[in-house]
């Protein structure tokens, strides 16, 4: 029956007509080994491998729930040779496991190339859902959650730091950064001078754990905490978007320094015709149509 035969392969580890093994992306618990699901214990006890971040770390979580499966090593600086291997391996029937050190893998590590070669190469993949600090830092944030946007770490390199912080200036939805606690005080400085020192923002320290805490205030506010308190554990920065409303400000008062006279001019300089430079100015600066009109019969 065809109901019977959803449900058997849901319960069993992957294998396809042509004997193509399959990947499965394992979340592990962020701190409270309490988050462990079922499912993730049964595919990693059932799996012929798992590709583990840190297998030293990793060893501890598996000794915990008494799984035996075989590991080895995948991390970011042998991620596209040792994948290439586990690709391989897959190819030839056997099921492959992927844990990172805690969390989702793919997101932010170096799962996301090795699922990149298992999609080239026509193999499934499939997500077997836990804990993520983004998602749970989130939801606890008192952000809006509908619409936002994941950065992870920032880059190391100063250039491309810059550019991407440039680009969150303007950035509407929910900001999500990963920070460790030597460069946190650091990051927020940059924030505070990028973003301004008034943006909300939930500094969520040790998801999960014993010393689970959540920070509320303003960049400047948090920025002066963490420079009397001195930062420990893993952290996650949520920071509120950009109004609607202050990106209309400020595209309105960066027509100040120009005259409405200068303003038309430009837009008749594109090819707009006289009716249409007119609207355009008017919305520009938040003022009538015949506002506008009147400003430049008058010149």
């Amino acid at each position: 029956m065809p109901g019977r035969e959803y449900t058997l392969r849901r319960y069993t580890t992957y294998m396809n007509e042509n004997g193509v093994g399959e990947l499965y992306l394992c979340a592990t618990p962020i701190g409270n080994l309490e988050d462990m699901t079922f499912r993730c214990i049964r595919i990693l006890k059932e799996a012929d491998v798992i590709a583990a971040e840190d297998t030293r770390n990793s060893i501890k979580l598996l000794n915990h729930f008494e799984i035996k499966t075989p590991m080895t090593s995948y991390h970011e600086f042998n991620k596209v040779e040792k994948a290439r291997v586990l690709v391989d391996k897959m190819l030839h029937g056997e099921t492959v496991a992927l844990i990172t050190d805690a969390g989702t893998p793919g997101i932010s590590d170096p799962g996301e190339e090795l699922v990149r070669q298992c999609v080239e190469a026509g193999i499934r993949v499939t997500p077997v859902p836990g804990a993520a600090a983004c998602i749970n830092a989130l939801i606890i944030s008192g952000m809006p959650t509908r619409r936002f946007c994941f950065e992870a770490f920032l880059p190391s390199d100063k250039k491309e730091k810059a550019e991407i912080l440039e680009q969150l200036k303007t950035e509407q939805r929910t900001i999500i950064i990963y920070e460790a606690p030597h460069r946190l005080i650091r990051t927020l400085t940059e924030l505070e001078g990028t973003l301004g020192g008034m943006r909300k923002i939930a500094v969520c320290k040790e998801l999960t754990k014993r010393h689970e805490t959540v920070y509320r205030d303003t960049i400047s506010g948090a920025l002066n905490y963490y420079t009397i308190n001195e930062p420990k554990g893993e952290y996650v920065l949520v920071i509120e978007g950009k109004s609607a409303e202050e990106l209309v400000l400020e595209k309105r008062a960066a027509w100040d320094d120009m005259s409405i006279e200068e303003h038309y001019n430009m837009y008749i300089a594109q090819g707009m015709d006289k009716k249409e430079a007119m609207k355009q100015v008017a919305k520009d600066r938040g003022v009538s149509k015949r506002d506008i009109y009147l400003s430049l019969i008058h010149i």
